[in-house]
This record gives C-alpha cells, structure tokens and sequence, in this order.
C-alpha cells in the first residue's frame, strides 16, 4: 500500500510539475457547429432538438424521434485557408434514452516548412516542404430522461487528437454535461464543456538534424507536457410563438457563457470568470422556412484615439426543411466591419425512419 501511495504522490506531482492551463486551450472546439446553431449566434442551448446537440447540449438529443439522424457541416475559415468539417449519428436508443456519435475536423493544409530554407548560407525554395496542422474531436454522447417530468440528461466523452505535421501531436480526452428542462412554451438549458478539465499530453518526435537546426537558428526546443482545458459553462433560456393558426412560429433565445480559464475581452470581464452573451432568433413558416438571426462576441474595441466602442458578431441564416431533409445556412460575422472576414456555413441533416 506505501508503494501504491508513493506511486501516485509522484505522478501528481508530474502532473502538476509537466501541466498547464492554457487560455483559449482546445478553441477549435468552441468555434460551433450547424447551420441553425451559427446563424442564431450560437445561442441553441436550450433549443437544440437534434443530432448536433451532442455539440452544444447532450441532453437535447432527446429531442430525435426518428430511429436516425444524421449531420453533416462545411465551413471554411479565413479566406479558405482553414477547413472546418463536423459529421454525426444519432440514435434513438428506446424512449426514454438517446445517443450519438460525432466528429469534428479543424486542420490548415498545406503550411510551407521552412526550417531548411537556408543551408551552407545559401536559400534554398527546393527545401520546402508542405505539412498540415490538424485538430480532431471524437464525441459519444448519451441522453435521458429523468424522474423528473420534462427534465432530461445528458453527457458527452471526448476524445482529442491534435497533429502538427510529423514534428508532434497530442491526445486529450474529458467530459461534458448537459441538461435541458420544458415548462410550457418555456425551456432552460445548461451546458457544462470540459467538466474535469479536458487533458492533452503532447510528445514531440524531431530529428536530431530538425533540433540542431533549431538551435543553430535560434529558437527554442519544444517539449512535451500536460496542457489542461478548464471548464466552461452556458445557461440557456428561449420561448416559442405560435401565430396565424401555427403557421407561423417564433422562437428568441438568449444564452450566457461563462469561462474560467483567465481574462477575456468580452462583455462581463474578471480575473476570475468572464461572461459573454449570444442572442438569436429563428422565425419558421409552416415548419417549412427558417429565417435565423444571432449577435456573438460582444468586445470592447479601442481605435487609435483611444475612443472604446462596444463591438458583437452578427450572423444570419436560412433554412428549408424538406421532408427528412434539412439544408440550413449560416453567415457568419455578417456586415461586419472587424478584423474577420466572413464566413460561409452550410449542414445538412438526414433523418431515418426505420419501418
């Protein structure tokens, strides 16, 4: 039992020696995903009713009635230079319980490796070779109902795998919680990412002629560790309209993020926590039309007099619902006169009924 208890002192004090918590850690994971869900601000944590919940609230799968859904995105980022592709299925279990299986794909290809551009003091552009950097996620997530009427549950299991060319990579993992509560035309949502705190372990694997060229053109030698993803939490509150017979529907919703992993530029700020609103809107006819709107990333942008406005990103989608088909998209950053450019999202969403 001392031996055991030896055992585990050292490794924690590994850990804590090797580990650190990084601001923004993992962030390709807090990008969002969906058609819906990026045109209404990301603001769907307590709405989300389908497959892509198991991104933004695994306890809304319990929202699929049908035997199987699936999901699938595309969004490019920065003028193309970064892909950005999410593919899930879900299932439905029995009735009181649902699940799926998601991954997400954030990689920049084809990056110029110029560590050997220069040689014997000459350049040299034959030396150049290409790489890419590359972020995966693999989620199983499972949701339930409860004793509880219209409160239901859910979680999700991560897997991360980060790659940077054959230089280096990572792998992580940790766990998300959801749980989503109906009261009339009202529902709450709540979210907790990274619960645990999400875990990657990165090694590096270099040459000895890649590290004496490093040295030689003086830059430091990377070194693995333990980096660590705090949690992060989001409340979600919406209402749904009924008007002109139920033809017409209506659903606004607000949700609050709240970070913990160090101070943001974002509209509640702090040391200690840090708290960002998103606000959206979905408008349907007939279950058939969607028009979504949403406001994210609410900053505090200072020009060069000094004078500080307060920026947000807009975004606006629409979306066509045809029978077991679903094709929605997204503006991302629309009309707006910030650093980034805009975005263009567009999912898909299949649903199967088995006879």
């Amino acid at each position: 039992m001392k031996k055991i208890v030896f055992f585990v002192l050292l490794g924690l004090q590994f850990v804590n020696s090797n580990s650190q918590t990084l601001k923004y850690s993992n962030a390709f994971l807090g990008i969002g995903i969906g058609g819906r869900a990026m045109a209404m601000g990301g603001a769907v944590v307590s709405s989300g009713n389908d497959v892509t919940s198991s991104y933004w609230n695994p306890a809304g799968l319990m929202g699929i009635e049908d035997n199987f859904q699936i999901g699938l995105m595309h969004n490019e980022q920065f003028a193309g230079i970064a892909k950005h592709d999410y593919g899930a299925i879900g299932f439905k279990l029995n009735e009181k319980s649902r699940a799926a299986i998601s991954m997400i794909r954030f990689g920049i290809d084809g990056i110029p490796n110029t560590l050997y551009l220069m040689q014997d003091g000459q350049i040299n552009y034959n030396l150049i070779k290409e790489f890419s950097a590359v972020d995966y996620g693999f989620v199983g997530s499972y949701a339930t109902k409860t004793g509880i009427e219209n409160l239901n549950i859910g979680a999700n299991m991560k897997v991360i795998r980060r790659v940077i060319g054959d230089f280096g990579g990572a792998w992580g993992f940790g766990f998300d919680l959801g749980a989503t509560y109906k009261y009339k035309n009202y529902q709450l949502g709540v979210a907790a990412y990274d619960i645990t705190g999400t875990f990657n372990a990165w090694t590096y694997n270099l040459s000895e002629s890649d590290k004496q060229q490093l040295i030689s053109t003086g830059n430091a030698l990377p070194k693995g560790g333990l980096e660590i993803t705090l949690p992060r939490l989001v409340f979600g509150a919406s209402r749904s309209f009924e008007l002109m017979s139920n033809k017409l529907s209506i659903r606004p919703e607000v949700n609050f993020e709240i970070t913990t992993d160090g101070q943001r530029n974002v509209l509640i700020s702090s040391k200690i926590f840090n708290m960002d609103p998103r606000l959206g809107l979905e408008m349907g006819y007939k279950n058939l039309v969607f028009l979504r709107g949403g406001l994210q990333k609410f900053q505090r942008v200072k020009d060069f007099d000094g004078k500080e406005t307060l920026n947000a990103m807009p975004s606006l989608g629409v979306g066509l619902k045809l029978s077991r088909i679903s094709i929605d998209y997204a503006l991302g950053n629309a009309f707006n006169e910030g650093l980034l450019a805009m975005s263009n999202i567009i999912s898909l969403k299949l649903s199967i009924v088995k006879k």
